[in-house]
């Protein structure tokens, strides 16, 4: 089952007035950030990072960021020092996921593959926090831990993809890459981990997977039985051919 809803395109503009399709750093959802020590290397990078660059320096970044942006997703810095703009997350879900309905049921859907969703946050917001908003745009009621945010750059012609930590801030890395998406880009994912942890799906969504099991069971049946009956009419051509029975 593929998503058929107003949402199929899986990107939110600027035009859009509605706030179920439009997140804004100020909406009670996001939280202000807990202060935990994490021993997370790349997060500890970002705030050394973070910490050593000047009021005076971000303001530069973000008005140099601002006038190499070729569209109207700019950044705005507050007199607070924290600032706000638009990061642009593209969805690569190989799995289904579980949706509310209208009347408090859910159901299993398969999101647009590749579909880009754009999102106003805040300097202050996280990657755990980014991941938790792009499932509340879609209600989506999957755990957000089944989910990781990546990171894709381009060099050389090549591309790379690291995993973001949950700790890390997502607009503090596009205002140092610039607003080319080429340079640095979002994308969503399922966790990338050994051994699935069932117990992190819900009912509708195993529901789904059964469903999709017996249909790829039942047509590798159909295909070795096939199989079989094309060797069988071979063996018994081949055995009438000799004037044996057959």
């Amino acid at each position: 089952m593929t998503w058929t809803s107003t949402m199929s395109s899986g990107y939110s503009s600027l035009e859009e007035d509605s706030e179920e399709y439009f997140f804004t750093a100020r909406t009670s959802f996001f939280r202000k950030p807990s202060g935990k020590p994490t021993q997370c290397k790349d997060v500890e990078q970002e705030r050394e990072l973070r910490t050593h660059l000047s009021r005076e320096e971000i303001r530069q970044k973000v008005e140099l960021y601002n006038s190499s942006s070729k569209d109207h997703l700019k950044m705005t810095l507050n007199p607070s020092g924290v600032y706000t703009g638009f990061i642009k997350v593209q969805l690569e879900l190989r799995r289904p996921v579980t949706v509310r309905g209208g009347q408090g049921g859910e159901e299993a859907f398969y999101l647009p593959q590749g579909a880009i969703n754009t999102l106003h946050i805040s300097s202050n917001n996280t990657v755990r926090q980014v991941i938790q908003a792009l499932l509340t745009k879609f209600t989506v009621a999957d755990n957000p831990a089944k989910y990781a945010l990546y990171k894709r750059c381009r060099r050389d012609e090549q591309e790379y993809m690291c995993k973001l930590s949950e700790g890390e801030h997502p607009l503090f890395l596009r205002l140092l890459a610039g607003p080319n998406t080429d340079t640095l880009g979002f994308v969503l994912r399922e966790q990338q981990t050994g051994e699935v942890m069932w117990e992190a799906f819900s009912i509708p969504e195993l529901s789904n997977f059964l469903r999709m099991l017996e249909k790829e069971e039942t047509e590798r049946v159909c295909s070795v039985t096939r199989r079989y009956d094309n060797y069988r009419l071979k063996l018994q051509e081949a055995m009438r051919a000799a004037g044996g029975p057959g």
